[in-house]
């Protein structure tokens, strides 16, 4: 199961469900509204461009679904604002803990990120090789270990079918983008394995 977390219109969901046609993919976000479109058009017969493996899920970030705690073995977020982004960066632990509380041991989680002084993010005003050790540092608590970090090219961002991701770059294309990879390893676990999870809320 794929989480595309934080989803907004969810054309960028219905891609990667149409990209992976053998997995599930769920969009998650707080707005019914935003994703409503994409949900009509992924709920059509296949033969009219539907999507069976594509889903959408209306939840904030800190109070995921229950039905979802420690089920996914991927979750993608792209290009995050407001709480998710401080979540992300590790600047709203609720945040942090309710994206973790999705992943099962060992599960993927993928941030496309993009800041800006303007954004104001718990003072971070731009990403950089010693921000992200921080923000590594930071995410440990809710079990999200950064494997790796990158920059991201305009192209890949195009690629994601981000509908957000080309609106930051097409306002400014200067702005610098990175990729921040993250491997959930929960911090203990209970006699019969099950990983113990810190309350999401």
């Amino acid at each position: 199961m794929i989480i595309d977390l934080g989803t907004g219109d969810g054309r960028a969901a219905l891609a990667l469900a149409q990209a992976e046609p053998t997995a599930l993919v769920i969009g998650v976000d707080a707005d019914a509204a935003s994703m409503a479109e994409t949900s009509r058009r992924a709920a059509r017969a296949t033969d009219r461009g539907g999507r069976a493996n594509l889903l959408f899920v209306v939840a904030a970030a800190e109070s995921p679904p229950a039905e979802l705690i420690g089920l996914a073995d991927e979750i993608r977020i792209l290009f995050p604002w407001g709480s998710l982004l401080r979540g992300v960066l590790g600047r709203d632990e609720r945040i942090s803990r309710g994206i973790a509380a999705l992943a099962r041991p060992g599960a993927r989680v993928s941030a496309t990120v993009s800041i800006t002084p303007a954004d104001g993010v718990g003072g971070i005003g731009a990403l950089d090789s010693a921000t992200i050790a921080e923000v590594g540092d930071d995410l440990r608590t809710a079990g999200l270990r950064l494997t790796a970090s990158r920059r991201v090219d305009r192209d890949a961002v195009r690629a994601s079918r981000s509908t957000w991701g080309r609106r930051l770059l097409g306002t400014a294309g200067d702005r610098l983008v990175w990729r921040l990879d993250f491997t959930f390893e929960p911090r203990s676990t209970k006699p019969d394995g099950r990983p113990v999870r810190e309350p999401a809320v």
